[in-house]
């Protein structure tokens, strides 16, 4: 039974990695801010203007045990800060659970990033940093809690079937 976290910033293919994985290996694929859309019965950005952050933090830490403790053979796809509230760091290293960081240079997601801005209420802030910047704060601000992955796979100058590959043949 397998039990596997995608985490890493917003644009390191999570969710594109995880879905092909979950495809390659026969699994679930889940998206933790998806299913808490669903859970909540509205989006994410308006849970956080109507209940706010820590609701929001709250229900993420709940469905995340939840989907770890009573499922198996799936592939998570963790939002970009979940590793980094209520102690959500601390699951990446359960004993029945496999983590990939997937992680990428700020030049990587940049590049990434830059085409998506208009989709990703997070970078539309009306912030004097340059997005270059703003990654590179982030990045450092959630290291730690990204390096508690049992696994770090670079997806930089790597296809989402590289990477995919790569997660495989250390999962085998």
């Amino acid at each position: 039974m397998k039990k596997i976290l995608l985490l890493g910033y917003m644009g390191s293919g999570k969710s594109t990695i995880g879905k092909i994985l979950a495809e390659r290996l026969g699994f679930d694929f889940i998206d933790l801010d998806a299913e808490i859309e669903k859970k909540q019965q509205m989006s994410i950005s308006t849970m956080f203007k109507t209940k706010g952050e820590v609701y929001f933090r709250k229900q993420e830490h709940l469905l995340l045990h939840e989907i770890i403790d009573t499922r198996e053979n799936f592939i998570l796809s963790l939002g970009g800060g979940t590793p980094c509230y209520a102690n959500n760091h601390l699951a990446l290293q359960r004993d029945d659970v496999m983590s990939f960081y997937l992680k990428g240079s700020i030049k990587t997601l940049v590049e990434r990033l830059e085409k998506e801005k208009e989709h990703r209420p997070l970078l539309n802030q009306n912030s004097d940093d340059t997005l270059e910047t703003f990654i590179a704060k982030h990045l450092f601000d959630r290291s730690y809690f990204y390096h508690q992955a049992k696994n770090i796979i670079s997806i930089d100058n790597k296809s989402p079937m590289e990477v995919t590959q790569d997660i495989i043949n250390l999962i085998n």
